[in-house]
């Protein structure tokens, strides 16, 4: 396991402290979808712009990458030798991601950087 593909059902299912964890475990480095598909202000990434930043990625000999993207999800399934799937109850994923926009109100997400509002 050195292509590491961290995916799930929806938002709040924990995909990135998944990947973070299993990230320190591995000693791999961890890339965030979300960091790359967001700019400042929430502004989103052109789809070439998201495209080269994970083909970039993709060049290393090993990378954890956490997020769906369905639009560009070929292009990491081709490289990943393991791809992670995580499901949980629809409630419980909710209840994660009004805890996580409570938490993070007015400040930089650890795995994003743009700033809850």
């Amino acid at each position: 396991m050195k292509k590491i593909m961290v995916i799930g059902i929806s938002s709040g299912v924990g995909k990135s402290t998944f990947a973070r964890q299993l990230g320190k475990k591995l000693e791999i480095d961890v890339y965030h979808l979300d960091s790359y598909f967001w700019k400042p202000g929430w502004v989103e990434a052109s789809h070439e712009e998201f495209k080269t930043a994970q083909e970039e990625i993709l060049t290393k000999g090993s990378w954890i990458i956490d997020g769906n993207y369905s639009g560009t999800f070929d292009l990491r399934a081709k490289k990943a030798d393991t791809i992670i799937y995580l499901e949980l109850p629809r409630y419980q994923c909710l209840y994660r991601v009004l805890k996580r926009y409570v938490q993070h109100i007015g400040k930089k997400r650890p795995d994003l950087g743009c700033t809850e509002k």
